[in-house]
């Protein structure tokens, strides 16, 4: 595989440094999420504006469902009543987040409606396994009875996926349930190919017709170093420029094209290593020198475990939805360029498939974090495993659980005004509750009423736009 000095550039570039055909579309507006809607029997309607919910609340023709992604419910209409188009869905699945875009598709012209960020606990889960695995392991090895190993008789089904692996496509799939319930999805269009790692390592192109030169060649790589050193020279830390692939060890000296060889460099400091060994460049700097060549060794975890799971999920929406599309990620990226939008995951998945243009985006992006329904464990351990606090076996209190929303109103005291957020119950009844201005504790529970349960996800909301330090979630 090939790698020039070709530029990347991160707002709206054409692959190899070419800019794309801006006549194909102009550039998308953005717009307020759209409110799901349910008719008098709970099935799902064409979802509308925020200003139209607002009116029919107002007139007392609909009542609230839930808060969290926002659903009304008519009362006087049924789907026979009513003109539903349908709606598509967008995925774009990650290691860490995975993108899911609501949208309309009418003669190659897409406009956004809703999108949602889901976050994974993969890697938490992760970590609790391997933690339980190295308890029972001192156990059976401490002057305790005898207990004899069980994975030697664990037999596994064919397509088993590890826990951490299987967390992502089943609270993928969670969400795109969920939306068909509010809304009605016609289509789904999946992004089923991200990285391949195969060829990434092996640094030069394989035999066969799908490992060919083409138009979106490269396109893998670069994506994925651009991800891999956050989109930042890694040499000096700039963000925002044009960025080049640079050998870290120059072919000249002896470099290979592998993955773990290649980094993002600006233009100043690719010109000025020329090629020089990144030892002699940064020997005055022997910090970052540690840091690049620790990050540069880091494995393809992230993209092992997209190209582990795409074949399961591809196979559970198959089974749920009547038409599901894929595309690669090659694709996804050329026509986010093409449109003009940036780097997210959420625009990524409505770009994903055959599309013109993009007229309308979300303004606002619902960001999704999988939090768990609390632990199996009824005991807290020590340092060496053994339990030094038991728990109670009561999760719901004076009709309340930790991470329901509520709305907390106090009338005097310290803590005196109207509070809404995610609540901690106690057994004493004295409850905390954390808002968007910070953790407020100890209200009584008969301060408090009801908004939402907790379903295993902590919402919050953002604009649409790659994060920044500077953005207010």
């Amino acid at each position: 595989m090939e790698h020039v000095r070709g530029e990347i550039v991160d707002a709206s570039p054409g692959i190899g440094g070419v800019t794309p055909n801006r006549e194909v579309g102009e550039k998308a507006r953005e717009g307020h999420p759209v409110v799901f809607v349910l008719d008098v029997h709970g099935s799902p309607l064409q979802p509308t504006s925020p200003a139209r919910a607002r009116k029919l609340l107002h007139q007392g023709r609909a009542v609230v469902v839930r808060r969290t992604p926002f659903i009304i419910r008519l009362k006087d209409r049924t789907a026979d009543q009513s003109q539903v188009d349908g709606v598509e869905l967008g995925i774009d699945p990650g290691s860490k987040h995975t993108g899911i875009a609501v949208f309309t598709a009418k003669g190659g012209e897409r406009r956004g409606l809703y999108a949602v960020e889901l976050s994974h606990r993969g890697s938490l889960i992760r970590d609790k396994l391997t933690a339980r695995a190295a308890y029972r392991r001192r156990r059976r090895t401490s002057n305790l009875r005898y207990r004899e190993p069980r994975f030697t008789n664990r037999a596994r089904p064919k397509g088993w996926l590890a826990p951490s692996l299987c967390h992502r496509v089943d609270t993928t799939m969670s969400w795109t349930t969920r939306l068909a319930r509010w809304a009605p999805v016609r289509v789904v269009h999946l992004e089923r190919v991200a990285f391949d790692t195969h060829a990434m390592s092996n640094g030069g192109p394989l035999e066969g017709a799908e490992y060919q030169y083409g138009t979106l060649h490269g396109t893998e790589v670069r994506e994925f170093l651009l991800a891999k050193w956050g989109r930042a020279c890694a040499y000096c830390g700039a963000t925002g420029v044009p960025l080049n692939i640079d050998h870290i060890h120059p072919r000249s000296r002896g470099g290979s094209d592998r993955i773990s060889n290649l980094c993002t460099a600006c233009i100043p400091c690719n010109e000025k290593k020329s090629n020089q060994p990144v030892e002699d460049f940064l020997q005055h700097s022997p910090r970052r020198l540690a840091r690049i060549l620790a990050q540069a060794k880091a494995p393809l975890r992230d993209a092992a475990a997209v190209n582990a799971t795409r074949w399961a999920l591809w196979h559970a929406l198959d089974t749920a939805f009547p038409t599901v599309h894929t595309a690669s990620g090659g694709r996804t990226k050329w026509n986010r360029q093409r449109t003009g939008l940036p780097k997210t995951h959420t625009l990524d998945a409505l770009c994903v498939g055959e599309l013109d243009t993009v007229t309308h985006t979300p303004a606002h992006v619902l960001a999704v974090a999988a939090t768990g329904r609390g632990t199996y464990r009824r005991t807290r351990p020590d340092k060496h495993g053994f339990p030094r606090q038991r728990l109670s076996r009561q999760k719901q209190f004076f009709g309340y659980q930790t991470g329901d929303f509520a709305r907390a109103v106090v009338p005097t005291g310290k803590k005196t005004g109207t509070h809404i957020g995610r609540i901690a119950v106690r057994a004493n009844g004295s409850f905390d509750i954390k808002t968007a201005q910070g953790l407020i504790q100890s209200i009584g529970h008969r301060h408090f009423r009801l908004l939402q349960r907790a379903d295993g996800y902590a919402y919050t909301t953002r604009p649409e736009g790659p994060i920044t330090p500077n953005t207010i979630l």
